[in-house]
């Protein structure tokens, strides 16, 4: 059994019998099956599925919202806004679809040459519980409008949302089979993709299950794309606007409970703005509400399991050992932890080096710019990171430098349907929403006609 379990209450919210073999291999012939009827359907069929799926959402959105609340303690009014974002994405491939993946004429010798986009089947999505919805739906909304089938294989303790994921699909008027959910263990992973209806995978998650993944793919050679752990900095240059950078940084770091790959989570602070900052970061962060999931008001809610708040605790207890000080919170009850401010923390130290998923930031100041830079480009990590400056063309001419996949000025990293998301490094690789997150998973046919 498969056990979904709410980590506020501690109380079991519902257990779903694991799939047999013999069922996963029906879903996966159910599944190659509609994908040779669904890819020959137009685009503008499959827009109105998708706005339908969009309406579906909306519609239903404060019951699907308590669902992710109940499954994994995002704060209710978080929650709401994940379904809102899923309508947009949604909307945004509804409408943008068919021009991503219109044919690309190209001059050449041929009397006529040209790239079109082709579906190419089957594909498995292997999502976390962070962002239930989201990151299934960044996923399913190109993947259907290319013209491909979406299975789906959600982290063990948000089965309830993975299944209501495939509802949306269904109550939106899509073929059966387009979306299916697979109640499995991540046991049956390799199995399956190695089955030759099974044509590419796309993975959010740990380095080690990405590594996992990919060999068994890379095995079978089959596409695929990970979007894995990040650590990305928050550098606050001296001329950066304070007030409106502190409430940026908090936002960036505490929002779902500090439990996402793309939060903000080593602050590098110049050292002449230090004590400023500190004062006004320190006092926003002690006004941010803890409480109750489902309370409107609560900012904080508890981590997805008491395991996650265990390993932070570790994190910060090995920091505190080699120097770094806690300046805010730092203890946990259960799944629950305080949102938490470590300074003088520095290279060395588990919370700078690691990627901490919680409600914890570390603190390192710099003197120079390019010391900044060099501490950004420390970590393993290459997922995004975040710069505050006043002077665009300072910020311009500094981005090159990081290596990480995406450089936001004057904002949190984020995603955005409308542009590419995705990492380097041991952050992953390929990419995610936009036009590029689409030809992800499409054959790239060239076609040349040429006349004797």
């Amino acid at each position: 059994m498969i056990t979904s379990k709410n980590p506020y209450t501690g109380e079991v919210v519902e257990e779903f019998k694991e799939y047999t073999k013999e069922e996963v291999n029906a879903a996966i012939e159910r599944a190659d099956n509609r994908f040779k009827t669904w890819r020959k359907v137009s685009y503008e069929e499959k827009r109105d599925l998708m706005l339908n799926a969009a309406k579906e959402l909306r519609e239903n959105q404060k019951a699907y919202a308590e669902d992710i609340t109940t499954e994994m303690g995002k704060p209710i009014s978080q929650a709401m806004a994940e379904i809102e974002k899923c309508a947009w994405v949604c909307e945004y491939y509804a409408e943008n679809a068919k021009n991503h993946l219109a044919n690309e004429t190209i001059e050449t010798d041929a009397q006529k040459s040209y790239v079109s986009y082709e579906p190419i089947g089957v594909v498995l999505a292997i999502m976390p519980w962070n962002y239930p919805f989201w990151q299934a739906f960044r996923f399913a909304a190109p993947a259907l409008m290319a013209g491909n089938i979406g299975l789906l294989k959600h982290a063990s303790n948000v089965m309830r949302s993975a299944n209501n994921i495939q509802t949306v699909f269904e109550k939106a008027g899509f073929p059966k089979d387009c979306f299916q959910n697979l109640v499995i263990s991540s046991s049956k992973i390799e199995e399956i993709l190695k089955d030759d209806r099974v044509k590419a995978v796309t993975l959010t998650g740990s380095k080690p299950a990405g590594s996992a993944v990919a060999a068994t793919a890379g095995s079978e050679i089959k596409k695929s794309v990970l979007e894995l752990g990040g650590s990305n900095a928050l550098v606050v240059f001296k001329d950066a606007n304070i007030q409106k950078t502190v409430e940026t940084c908090v936002q960036a770091r505490y929002q779902n409970t500090g439990q996402s790959c793309i939060a903000g989570k080593r602050l590098l602070l110049h050292e002449s703005i230090e004590d400023q900052f500190m004062e006004e970061f320190v006092k926003q962060v002690r006004e941010l509400k803890s409480g109750d999931p489902m309370d409107e008001d609560t900012y904080i809610g508890t981590l997805a399991r008491e395991d996650l708040a265990e390993d932070l605790e570790s994190q910060i207890k090995d920091s505190v050992e080699k120097g770094a000080k806690i300046v805010l919170g730092g203890k946990r009850d259960k799944a629950y932890f305080e949102p938490t401010i470590l300074t003088n923390v520095k290279k060395g130290m588990r919370v700078f080096d690691e990627e901490t998923f919680g409600p914890a930031i570390s603190v390192t100041t710099f003197k120079e710019n390019q010391e900044a830079i060099d501490l950004v480009n420390y970590s393993d990590f290459g997922l995004g990171v975040s710069i505050f400056t006043e002077d665009f063309d300072f910020a311009e001419g500094i981005i090159s430098e990081f290596e990480d996949g995406a450089v936001f000025v004057n904002e949190l990293v984020k995603s955005d349907p409308r542009l590419p998301f995705g990492g380097t490094k041991i952050s992953g690789y390929g990419r995610e929403l936009s036009s590029h997150g689409i030809q992800e998973f499409v054959n790239r046919k060239t076609v040349y006609f040429n006349k004797y």
